[in-house]
């Protein structure tokens, strides 16, 4: 959350986009955002897209589709174009909706909406379909963030499907699920020795869900057929009004807990950024 954590853009981490475009959970295409460091209360920001081999592999190579965009840290988002590409990072009101301490309180959804006054560093990137691929049916989506230690690029977050870190993996296992990838989600072992599939049937089993729903949520990607309405319902995507939490609730207790009681903020734009304006 910012400004409480952080009071700008990392300029030594590398923030992904990645896309697969055949279905099989490496990145076929990278968008690379990178920024420089604060210079005189400003940021710039780089975008790259890599394809192919390249865009499977840690580094932020690739043609540059956007430079020397301006971050925004007022109230009033800097947007840069660069013809079908659209560009935003700063901060915004946090889109994210949900009942945290509720959800810590073992699952007694009564302490409201947590981030519903909080501040995010927000990255908007827009781009046209043609840079998803050409089989809508096969392409998947996931953020990853790099950070450079001791010389080296090494990962250290990820995200896809809404709370699957949060609700799944605990301890060291939320750790080495950052450090994969999402082709290795199938095989590799937690921890205490199972896998993470494994391990996923089990916590599925406990919160009254169906096992065999951890062969839908892993590998962790975010199916987007862009020929279609974007639904996180449907598995199609994800739109900031969709209510994630009740939907993963429904489905990973069986039915047995269906809302978190709290529903989307009223502060989305209805235009590109998106976000809303900080609090």
């Amino acid at each position: 959350m910012a400004p409480l954590l952080a009071n700008s853009f990392d300029s030594s981490a590398i923030y992904e986009i990645n896309i697969d475009t055949n279905g099989d959970a490496v990145a076929d295409r990278s968008f690379r955002i990178r920024f420089s460091e604060v210079n005189g209360g400003s940021q710039t920001a780089t975008v790259h897209l890599a394809t192919g081999a390249l865009a499977a592999q840690l580094n932020d190579g690739g043609p540059v589709v956007i430079a020397g965009a301006p971050a925004s840290f007022g109230r009033e988002p800097i947007i840069t174009q660069r013809g079908a590409y659209k560009f935003f990072a700063g901060i915004r009101s946090d889109p994210f909706f949900f009942d945290l301490l509720g959800f810590i309180d073992d699952f007694n959804f009564t302490h409201g909406d947590f981030f519903v006054d909080k501040n995010v560093f927000g990255i908007v990137l827009e781009v046209p379909n043609s840079a998803l691929g050409a089989t809508p049916k096969s392409t998947s989506l996931w953020g990853r963030t790099l950070l450079s230690q001791n010389g080296s690029l090494v990962r250290v977050d990820r995200m896809a499907r809404a709370a699957i870190n949060t609700v799944f993996n605990h301890g060291q296992d939320k750790n080495i699920f950052n450090s994969i990838d999402p082709n290795q989600d199938v095989t590799a072992t937690t921890s205490e020795g199972p896998t993470f599939v494994q391990s996923f049937a089990s916590t599925l089993t406990a919160l009254g869900g169906n096992p065999a729903l951890a062969t839908v949520l892993l590998p962790d990607v975010l199916n987007y057929d862009f020929s279609k309405s974007t639904s996180y319902a449907a598995l199609n995507g994800r739109g900031l009004q969709d209510d994630v939490i009740d939907i993963s609730l429904s489905l990973v207790t069986g039915g047995g807990l269906t809302t978190d009681n709290v529903g989307p903020h009223t502060d989305y734009l209805s235009e590109f950024p998106y976000l809303g304006t900080p609090h």
